[in-house]
């Protein structure tokens, strides 16, 4: 059972805009942080939210329809604002109006005055420049929230060096009122996270009872086969991918490393038995399902004697929610969707610590020395 125990809390607030499945708030809600609002457009995500928060106030709404139901005394302002516009997952068009939602987030900021505003998004803001002025989105978000009083300090993280086992790449802004946290550091990485300790348990046994897990064996697909070859019943199953099967990276993974990012359309599962993978020529004048005449790639094909896809409960291990939050949908789009989208937990109380930390410096609840060039916090 994955779970978490909430750290001993603090009377420092956070408010949460596009909450989503609820990742950036559930982290900073372990680290200690009093959660004040959540606004969120999707109905299934405020679903999610409702169920495993009743006492949380949830806003269903859209953003650009919100204001806070208070203004004054917030500590950090949470916004894991789109990223699709963004992201090399999808169209990456700079003129995609979700681009401009952070606009929202600075709009709230100024209006509630918090003293941390935290915001996450994908790597290609640093490149990916802002139409009307020619900077890179993150230049520009920094630059309009220096105008609203705040300094930012932004940087981006490879998750699986912060507890999540997986290499998914994050970019997060750190921005504080001027002269407040200028002691503020990111997190220093650490060793890699494998998969092993959260999904390995899960494809062995598939009669552990788990919310959101019913695995079935059985894929129906056009390009994989489960053959329903016999095969020694002590043979472990391990974890592969069903689509994007035109991918460099080999399909079938092991469980001593990161997964890949986990996101909202590669459909990952098991396979079990007699399992190989090999590429093949697609003859795309009188094949099925031929996306892209014109691609010369080699397409993987897997083979096993069992085969299913991830459960919603096997994606959200590798998001490191715990095994109580349980997700909410009419299909398994739904689902996956939430889970994609969500910052994964630990990252998200990774960030959370380090906010709480200097909060504290900055209260006078520790103190900070610089040791080596190093910056050290004592309790």
């Amino acid at each position: 059972m994955l779970k978490y125990e909430i750290k001993h809390k603090t009377e420092y607030t956070f408010l949460g805009l596009f909450t989503g499945a609820g990742g950036l708030d559930l982290g900073f809600e372990l680290e200690g942080f009093h959660h004040t609002e959540s606004n969120e457009i999707l109905d299934y995500a405020v679903n999610t939210l409702e169920f495993n928060r009743p006492d949380w106030n949830i806003v269903h709404d859209d953003v650009r329809n919100y204001t806070p139901s208070f203004k004054k005394g917030l500590d950090v302002l949470l916004a894991g604002f789109p990223c699709q516009g963004f992201s090399l997952g999808g169209n990456r068009n700079e003129n995609d109006e979700r681009n401009t939602l952070y606009k929202e987030v600075i709009r709230i900021a100024d209006y509630m005055k918090p003293r941390v505003i935290v915001m996450e998004n994908v790597l290609n803001l640093r490149t990916m420049k802002f139409p009307e002025t020619g900077k890179p989105f993150a230049q520009q978000i920094s630059d309009e929230l220096s105008a609203i009083g705040y300094t930012t300090k932004f940087d981006f993280f490879r998750v699986s060096q912060h507890g999540v086992p997986q290499t998914r790449r994050r970019f997060i802004f750190i921005a504080y009122k001027v002269g407040s946290l200028n002691h503020f550091r990111f997190p220093i990485p650490k060793k890699d996270t494998s998969i092993r300790d959260f999904i390995f348990e899960l494809g062995q046994n598939s009669k552990i009872e788990l919310p959101n897990h019913n695995p079935e064996w059985g894929f129906k697909s056009h390009v994989h086969t489960e053959t329903g070859e016999s095969f020694d019943i002590n043979e472990i199953a391990i974890p592969i991918r069903l689509s994007r099967t035109a991918s460099e990276g080999n399909p079938i993974r092991n469980f001593d490393t990161p997964f890949p990012a986990i996101d909202t359309a590669t459909v990952w599962g098991w396979a079990k038995g007699n399992v190989t993978a090999k590429r093949i020529e697609k003859n795309r004048e009188n094949s099925k399902f031929v996306r892209n005449p014109n691609s010369k790639a080699k397409l993987w094909r897997i083979n096993a004697s069992q085969i299913r896809s991830f459960t919603a409960r096997e994606y959200a291990r590798l998001q490191t929610f715990p095994d109580d939050w349980i997700f909410y949908g009419k299909s398994k789009r739904e689902l996956q969707l939430q889970i994609g989208n969500a910052v994964p937990v630990i990252f998200a109380k990774t960030i959370a610590s380090t906010v709480r930390q200097a909060l504290e410096v900055l209260d006078g609840k520790k103190k900070v020395e610089i040791e080596e060039g190093e910056q050290i916090l004592l309790f």
